[in-house]
């Protein structure tokens, strides 16, 4: 799955997302959007992650999704 389809899929990937970074709040989601960098920076801010293990988590979870 690249940004693109992230985006275009977004309503039905972001229940996959809540349930794998469940800290993120309805309101963070909606903000998200699809946009990979803004989750990217959600996920920093939340679980404390760096940019890079971040992405790695993003590319993990778009594998497995």
């Amino acid at each position: 799955m690249n940004s693109d389809t992230l985006k275009g899929n977004w309503e039905q990937v972001k229940g996959h997302v809540q349930k794998k970074w469940g800290e993120l709040t309805n309101d963070e989601l909606d903000e998200i959007n699809g946009n990979r960098k803004i989750l990217a920076g959600k996920i920093q801010e939340r679980y404390g992650r760096g940019r890079d293990e971040a992405e790695r988590e993003i590319d993990e979870f778009e594998t497995s999704y």
